[in-house]
């Protein structure tokens, strides 16, 4: 048949017909790459994008207070210390994320790698914490504009109706927080490239007002004597306790890096890039938070900063009353970029989900102008505003962390799920991304390996067993870890019995994770891709 089909054409070609031929295949080729290019993300980002997004979702409005916060409840003048350390443990997560976005450079994150790397069932779990996790952290973003708007004009009264919160049947809502929402929205529906520019801008504006409070304050300080370094109780005032639990607090000031990971579809380079763009932002976000620390517990003594507004009143104590207004601008610069963060994310992360048919179609939908998805970002935005229209979430704010502490945590697993123990069967994306797979050819010794059976047999055999062993330490592992988590945090229980349980626990971490360290890993120079349909990417 293909013979008689080869020899019909040559004769229409001969005929004169060819020519037709061959533009209709050249025609269905490219309406076929036309239709495949609809369905995918548009790689416009670049390492500058990426640093943008990464500082912009990661230096919010709650430096400017948790500072006061964290030095007067917890660490006193060794606030410093406590950002360096929470930096170091943020970046240990940094990592994580870094690898998996290399390794798997799709969208959705922490729920695409739990796809990848655990199951569905894990996955569908990850997807929700971390919509969840946005949601109420963007909608509680979104809440705080009125207030530094009302500081910035003198006063909620002297704000618009339309931007100050209102009470209505006896609910406080807040226009201002809806109508930032869907200004956002808007332009996060433009494009990524745009959205990212946008982001570079105001991310600038936050940083130089950071700047200016560092660049302020060692002026003062230096013409001071730095009289909150000369306090009685000493540089560790509440000891090494208070400057754990402090850089547990300040830890969470680290997070936007995971949003960094959810564009790593939208981005040219991968592989390069996304460590480079984590690892930057990261850095200087860190580098900030250490210069604001030191400079404004230098200025005042840690008991008497203003625990609601301590950059403002420490500059205001040595009479300047006018930098509040450059302090204000960077916190609403600065809520505007943490909204930004919080809006990303999401329909990346409802996209990945629908292309997994873990829920409708409607939600993978690319826009062919613009090839972000407009629809999730449309229904991201709406349900964003009208949370921070009618509700107070600070109280459900809470609940953030916990979806970030799951979400790191599966990371972490997922590492060395994908170390270990690879999946055997992985779905690939049907488009570009099938460049970003290597160590798909078989080398010399696979060669020899297909040429000889009994050697082939005694190394599958020999991996079987190597997995079994890593997958038994992994599980030791985490439960040991889960041991001593709950041993200290169970205060009901007898100081000697936390104590044998924290210890039995730690030697079990220990030994497994020996046991581990002489395991071999799996190739590290492969990279894992998924594609759009319900494939199953279990370990084990």
């Amino acid at each position: 048949m293909p013979s008689c089909l080869s020899s019909v054409e040559n004769e229409m070609m001969d005929n004169g017909f060819g020519s037709l031929i061959r533009r209709k295949r050249v025609d269905a080729a490219t309406q076929a790459r036309q239709k495949l290019a609809t369905q995918q993300l548009a790689r416009k980002l670049s390492l500058f994008d990426l640093t943008a997004i990464g500082v912009g979702a990661t230096i919010g409005a709650g430096v400017y207070i948790l500072v006061g916060t964290v030095a007067r409840e917890h660490t006193g003048p060794s606030l410093t210390i406590s950002f360096f350390i929470g930096g170091i443990a943020a970046a240990l997560s940094a990592f994580c994320y870094a690898e998996l976005a290399c390794r798997c450079p799709s969208a959705g994150s922490a729920y695409h790698y739990s796809y990848v790397c655990i199951g569905e069932g894990v996955a569908w779990l990850i997807g929700w914490a971390l919509i969840l996790e946005y949601t109420l952290g963007g909608a509680a973003v979104a809440r705080g504009i009125a207030p530094n708007l009302a500081s910035f004009f003198g006063g909620m009264d002297k704000l618009s109706s339309i931007l100050a919160r209102q009470t209505i049947f006896g609910i406080v809502v807040d226009p201002g927080a809806a109508i930032l929402v869907f200004i956002i929205t808007a332009l996060l529906c433009t494009g990524i490239k745009e959205s990212s520019l946008a982001q570079a801008i105001i991310t600038t504006i936050n940083i130089s007002a950071l700047v200016f409070i560092v660049l302020a304050g060692a002026y003062l300080g230096c013409k001071t004597g730095w009289p909150g370094y000369e306090v009685s109780s000493g540089y560790f005032a509440f000891g090494a306790n208070g400057l754990l639990a402090g850089s547990a607090t300040v830890f969470f000031s680290y997070i936007g890096f995971d949003i960094v990971a959810s564009t790593t579809e939208e981005v040219k380079n991968p592989q390069r890039d996304m460590p480079f763009g984590i690892g930057i932002a990261l850095s200087i976000c860190g580098i900030l938070y250490m210069l604001v620390s030191a400079v404004i517990v230098g200025l005042v003594p840690y008991y008497a900063l203003d625990p609601d507004t301590p950059i403002s009143s420490a500059f205001a104590g040595y009479g300047m009353e006018w930098a509040v207004y450059i302090i204000t601008i960077g916190t609403v610069n600065a809520l505007c970029a943490s909204l930004i963060g919080s809006i990303i994310p999401q329909p990346r992360i409802l996209m990945a989900m629908a292309r997994d048919g873990l829920l409708p179609s409607f939600f993978s939908d690319i826009s062919k102008h613009t090839q972000v998805p407009v629809k999730g970002t449309i229904a991201t935005g709406i349900f964003i505003a009208i949370l921070a229209f009618f509700m107070d979430v600070s109280q459900l704010a809470g609940m953030v962390s916990v979806g970030t502490l799951l979400s790191f945590t599966i990371v972490a697993l997922s590492i060395l799920i994908l170390r270990y123990v690879p999946p055997d069967e992985l779905p690939f994306l049907p488009s570009d991304q099938q460049s970003n797979v290597n160590g798909q050819h078989l080398d010399a010794h696979g060669a020899d390996l297909l040429e000889r059976p009994l050697l082939e047999q005694n190394v599958a055999q020999d991996k079987l067993r190597r997995r079994k062993i890593a997958v038994w330490s992994i599980t030791m592992v985490c439960f040991g870890i889960l041991v001593v988590v709950a041993a200290v945090s169970t205060k009901s229980l007898s100081s000697i019995l936390r104590f044998i349980l924290s210890g039995v626990a730690g030697m079990l971490v220990i030994c497994f994770l020996a046991v581990l360290s002489s395991v071999d890993q799996a190739d590290t120079n492969e990279s894992f891709t998924k594609s759009g349909e319900l494939k199953r990417g279990y370990a084990f």
